[in-house]
């Protein structure tokens, strides 16, 4: 049969779309439901079917295997893969998930489930003895000169050390040992695999020829941080079965099975290319849908002469648009109940929408109609919508407005005007295959082989430098994996004519891990630097002078042309085209639609069939065919071309104002909750990207947040919670200390505990925002920086007495003034100012600071420009009136009004009191911390501002709503901190402990008054290690200082047992990959693990701290400031308590052997090579008397949080479970 079919399909979670293809005969576009086990087996089969059916009018029945000879092609993208990973439905799989918790403000501290069961350890190591952080330690090392038998080179020219290499029977044994258990998937993933993969090699051969199905990290993913990697790995072996099996019956569908499918079978990957169904893998397979549309808009709606880029958003909602008139229930397709026969049902829900408005009248005390409840419901999905889309062009230094919006998928052009509007972007595309666009993209896209090789090139950036070593070896990576590439293309079928090869290389500066991928441009290699530096400027702002560039790898993308037809542009037919109004207008019905501005309106509805290229359908109306409704609002005008709708704005379209003070109502709060942390998120990207230390790029220790212009807090991104209400205390302290002093260009910067800071190494930036001359807005960010000076390496010392001997101090300083950059004066406050007290030093890394404090001006900066793109006028007003829910929590009638108490001591016998006493009245309360220990000679005294900070967050954790926090949160709350005291130092007073530490305790004194969960861990485990500074002899030595906290277990709770291995309420940092801690710093990781039985029993029992053990190559000095090494973490409600955490130093002897010596929870040793530190954290307490049965009643103030019985999807559900993730 000549005239052969080409076939696309795109399988969803809801419905299956089917593009079916055929030389001289219209395309056909099907639509059926995913999911239908009364009336088909497998939904792409049965589309399958259907579309043959059509194709040449012959009747098949649904019982017979399909026939494979008029088919030249299917091309599949399935969500079989994201379905098994987001249900937690794939292999079982033999593998410590990310310490930071996804949401800071859940107290159960939820994560996802993790994918592998068993973890087996193989007995090998290998390091990386170079550290590029050290300035005594050589980048490079004379390798030809070395006669060690195990120091080898990487493929990526790296040195390596094999400190063990592994026993092939002890593996072999290993492995029948889980085979007997029934395993049959695994993950490989060893430490610097990325460059030294023998070892893992070594046991996927064993694990291949026991008969299990294996995954290579190494070979999935050949790139630095085994974190990443070995994630990669976990999912390619939980999904690779489930995609094979799905596969597999897929092909029983048709004569042949898999082998009459043979090459006719493609698959889309996640990268946008088609493969073969011989390479799709699971790890492959995860966004096989998405990829689609983004090929599918790319292909028919981007035009690279014409030039402006593309946003696009794939929607698919019914209910609210429904309810207001914007769907055509008759026109939709008839595919639902048991019989795919039934419309939707209109009846339903107008009947919860109006049990919704019920509700919120009754609760929020505003009177809204059913319309107006269903219109603030997709105002605020928009806006949910335009944040992410704001986050990643404009993080990306790319202005939204700046785009074409693309809107498909079932609902996408229901919600593109109100979308385009609020991101002010002018012009809307609706391709005519919008609502099946991931099938059709599929249609059009090219098979791809993809080819990637790690490297440790480096690239001299300075003017004149001899690259030519460098550029050579590139050459011969990219040809290497270039034939690579071809050959597979080749043995696919394709002739190399048809080939055509992308290289890129991942670029970046010493010192940072924030790589860019840099085309390279036709073997000019010359040209790769300058290319980067460009690069670097556009999406950062800045470019690193005189500092080397690593390439860290080389990809090439190998393309074979899928013969699929050309596309027409849109824009350059939309040029050719005389525009006129649609004749059918005079023909069409009309129906009522629901408008924010004008209500109910008679809206003119369009088929689109009856459009011609050229014409046009003035406001408002709907275009509607079989499978999309377009929705044309006041303020546009659809011009239709042979393959699109072009919507365009017409002048500024009428909206509804943003804010009406006089009514403030939950879709206002929820619109601007949005808008505003959409911000202060953009400014966290802009700062981790920018900046240079581990501290900020890779553990995220710092916070990004708005105020108003008296300095109360505004709207905050999740960051760290400690940063919270102390931020505002410093940006209020410089508006009451400059007061008509700060002028537009200025950039102010402070640490000091009397302003506002929280402990030295947090160093605070705040930016105003002008508007007219004056302050409408202040930016503000404030970040750990890993070294300010002082007596210790790190700024982290753990017997300080003083201030001074914390680092330096600033307490009020313009780093920018009139738009300079005050490098001078900033250098002598960090670095000179410092070492003039007795036995400290000025900062050892001047450099990392300074650039991080440009990064954070950088962050400021955008927020800036981001406010005043934004309605600002009168939100002051708005947020300080923010609900008081605060209220209703605490006048809860369980407490009867009377007040509650608690008492909790320091590890050194401090005392902490607390006295909360509510007025259910007047929805007031009173924390009270009278009774607290003096100021003590130590670093455990905490700022005011810490208290604050540590009352602001156990009240939005005590909230189950998603509320903003802002100062309104505060406004109710009374709090009386006696002077001299713990929690209200004097000037001089030692604070860096205060910070890290008795924050904690803080937190754990407010949750055990209110009697919320058990405690958690209630320490940071503050690390640090490094050398340098001024000796002695005042002599300045070159060092480095490193600084991390450490995770552990958290408290169990009514409704929730703890969580083991992850931070705790102040904290929400990172931990530093291995592979990247280990290539910088002169250490060997040798254990990180969950502390097994640390965790308090309990009804809900306490999560299980950590351990954390720590090599060290060179002499370094080493500091631990911990707590709860003595005072266990309490359990509540008969819960018992976690385990205490411990601190051992074990100091390697002549023999090889280990001195174990106990360090305490606050102590420094000046550790030699081959030293280590072992660090055991604590447990959470546990909740409720072990074994007794579970209490359904709701504890105080604590409610379950329950997540809605759906399977989410999209962006906003990407960027949570990207938090989620392990």
């Amino acid at each position: 049969m000549a005239n052969l079919v080409r076939i696309a399909i795109d399988r969803g979670g809801t419905f299956t779309d089917v593009h079916c293809s055929q030389a001289g005969k219209p395309d056909i576009v099907l639509k059926l439901l995913s999911v239908d086990p009364s009336n088909y087996r497998d939904a792409p089969t049965e589309g399958i079917r259907r579309a043959l059916e059509i194709s040449f009018g012959q009747i098949i029945s649904k019982s017979a295997k399909l026939k494979l000879d008029c088919v030249e092609s299917i091309r599949m993208g399935t969500t079989v893969a994201t379905n098994a990973l987001l249900e937690r439905k794939g292999a079982h799989v033999l593998r410590i998930g990310a310490q930071a918790r996804p949401h800071i403000f859940d107290l159960s501290v939820k994560k996802l489930s993790l994918l592998y069961e068993t973890v087996v350890e193989i007995d090998e190591r290998v390091t990386i003895p170079t550290s590029s952080e050290d300035p005594e330690s050589p980048l490079s090392t004379n390798f030809e000169s070395i006669t060690n038998p195990s120091i080898v080179r990487g493929i990526t020219g790296d040195i390596v050390h094999i400190i063990r290499q592994p026993d092939p029977t002890r593996i072999r044994a290993q492995l029948q040992s889980l085979h007997d258990s029934g395993f049959r998937s695994i993950a490989i993933a060893l430490l610097h695999s990325y460059t030294f993969p023998h070892h893992e090699n070594l046991v996927a051969d064993i694990a291949r020829q026991m008969g299990f199905a294996v995954s290579v990290s190494s070979e999935l993913q050949p790139m630095v941080k085994i974190v990443s990697r070995a994630n990669s790995a976990i999912a390619d072996a939980y999904l690779s079965p489930v995609t094979r099996t799905y596969i597999e019956t897929f092909a029983g569908g048709f004569e042949g099975g898999i082998a009459a499918l043979g090459d006719k079978l493609l698959f889309m990957r996640s990268d946008g290319g088609l493969c073969s169904v011989k390479t799709f893998s699971g790890l492959r397979a995860v966004l096989s849908g998405p990829a689609g549309g983004v090929i599918g808009y790319a292909k028919t709606c981007y035009d690279p002469e014409e030039g402006t880029p593309l946003v696009s958003i794939d929607m698919a909602v019914t209910d609210a648009n429904l309810l207001l008139g914007r769907l055509l229930p008759e026109k939709f397709p008839k595919i639902f109940g048991p019989n795919e026969n039934e419309s939707l049902d209109a009846d339903t829900t107008h009947a919860k929408f109006a049990e919704l408005t019920e509700i919120i009248g009754a609760t929020k005390g505003v009177k809204m109609s059913l319309e107006e409840v269903a219109s603030g419901f997709l105002r605020i999905a928009n806006e949910a919508m335009c944040r992410p889309i704001r986050t990643l062009t404009e993080a990306r230094g790319f202005e939204s407005a700046s785009h074409n919006l693309v809107v498909f998928g079932g609902a996408g052009g229901q919600h593109g005007t109100a979308i385009a509007s609020a991101l002010g972007i002018s012009r809307i595309l609706v391709p005519r295959f919008s609502s099946i666009l991931s099938a059709y993209g599929m249609a059009l896209a090219d098979v791809v082989v993809e080819s990637q090789e790690p490297s440790s090139c480096v690239l001299d950036t300075r003017l004149g430098a001899d690259n030519t070593t460098s550029f050579f070896d590139l050459r011969m990576r990219s040809e290497r994996l270039i034939q690579r590439a071809v050959d597979a293309l080749v043995e696919q079928g394709f002739s190399k004519s048809d080939i055509t090869t992308e290289v890129s290389y991942n670029c970046r500066f010493q010192g940072t891990s924030t790589t860019i991928m840099v085309r390279e441009l036709e073997g000019r290699y010359e040209e790769l630097i300058s290319s980067f530096v460009k690069q670097h400027e556009q999406l950062f702002g800045f470019t690193l002078q005189n500092r080397v560039v690593h390439v860290d790898d080389v990809r090439v993308r190998g393309v074979a042309r899928s013969g699929a037809p050309e596309q027409t542009s849109p824009y350059r037919e939309l040029e050719k085209l005389t525009t006129r109004e649609a004749e059918v207008l005079e023909r069409c019905q009309k129906k009522r639609v629901y408008f924010d501005i004008t209500g109910w309106t008679d809206t003119v509805v369009v088929p689109l069939e009856d459009i011609c290229p050229g014409e046009q359908v003035p406001a408002p109306a709907i275009i509607f065919d079989q499978t999309q409704t377009i929705l044309v609002e006041p303020g546009y005008i659809a011009t239709a071309t042979s393959k699109h709708i072009i919507l365009d704005r017409i002048g500024s379209p009428p909206s509804k104002p943003l804010l009406d003070l006089k009514h403030i109502d939950p879709v206002q709060l929820s619109v601007f909750g949005h808008r505003f942390m959409g911000i202060a998120e953009q400014m966290g990207t802009i700062l981790q990207q920018t900046a240079i230390s581990t501290n900020i790029k890779e553990r995220l220790d710092y916070s990004c947040a708005l105020f108003s212009p008296d300095g109360y807090l505004v709207a905050n991104a999740p960051h760290m919670p400690v940063h919270l209400g102390a931020m505002s205390a410093a940006v209020r302290f410089q508006v009451e200390l400059l007061g008509n002093q700060i002028q537009e260009g200025d950039v102010l910067v402070s640490n000091h505990p009397d302003a506002g800071g929280s402990h030295l190494p947090d160093i605070t930036v705040m930016t105003p925002a002008f508007h007219n001359g004056e302050i409408v807005f202040w930016t503000a960010s404030r970040a750990h920086h890993a070294d300010i000076g002082g007596v210790r390496a790190g700024s982290m010392p753990p017997f300080s007495k003083t201030i001074e001997q914390e680092g330096a101090q600033i307490l009020s300083y313009k780093l920018v003034k009139q738009g300079h950059f005050d490098e001078e004066g900033i250098t002598d406050l960090m670095y000179h100012q410092p070492a003039k007290y007795p036995g400290c030093s000025g900062t050892r890394t001047l450099s990392d600071n300074i650039s991080d404090l440009k990064a954070q001006v950088s962050a400021n900066h955008r927020g800036a420009i981001l406010i005043k793109l934004t309605v600002v006028s009168s939100t002051c007003l708005l947020f300080k009136k923010l609900p008081r829910t605060l209220s209703a929590t605490c006048s809860d009638k369980k407490f009867a009004g009377q007040p509650l108490q608690a008492v909790d001591y320091l590890d050194e016998g401090e005392e902490l009191q607390l006295k909360v006493t509510i007025d259910p009245a007047e929805g007031q309360a009173v924390f009270d911390f009278t009774g607290t220990s003096p100021q003590s000679y130590c670093n455990l005294n905490a700022p005011t501002a810490i208290v604050y900070s540590a009352i602001i967050y156990v009240l939005r954790s005590l909230i189950p709503a998603e509320i903003p926090l802002n100062h309104g949160c505060l406004a109710p709350i009374k709090v009386v901190l006696p002077p001299r005291t713990l929690l209200s130092p004097g000037p001089g007073a030692a604070t860096v402990g205060g910070n890290v530490e008795t924050s904690q305790r803080i937190t754990d004194l407010v949750l055990k008054a209110f009697e919320v969960c058990g405690a958690s861990q209630g320490t940071c485990n503050n690390l640090t290690f490094g050398y340098g500074g001024n000796s002695m002899s005042g002599l300045a030595r070159k060092g480095f200082g490193y600084y991390e906290t450490i995770a552990g277990g958290s408290g169990g709770g009514p409704h929730w047992d703890g969580q083991s291995g992850t931070h705790v309420h102040m904290s929400n940092t990172r931990m530093g990959d291995a592979e990247h801690v280990e290539r910088r710093y002169p250490v060997i990781i040798h254990e990180f693990s969950i502390r097994t039985g640390s965790g308090g029993a309990g009804l809900h029992s306490g999560g299980d701290g950590c351990v954390r053990e720590i090599e060290f190559t060179r002499d370094l000095d080493v500091s631990i400031l911990s707590e709860r090494r003595v005072i266990p973490p309490y359990g509540m409600r008969g819960g018992e308590p976690g385990k205490c955490g411990r601190n051992w130093w074990l100091q390697k002897l002549d023999d090889g052997m280990y001195n174990k010596i106990y360090l305490g929870g606050k102590n420094e040793a000046p550790m030699k090579a081959g030293d280590r530190i072992r660090i055991e954290t604590p447990g959470g307490g546990g909740y409720g008397v072990p074994g007794s049965s579970e209490d359904e009643e709701e504890m105080y103030g604590v409610y379950p949080r329950s997540e809605p019985p759906v399977r989410a999807s999209g962006s906003l559900f990407r960027r949570k479970e990207i938090a989620e993730g392990n």
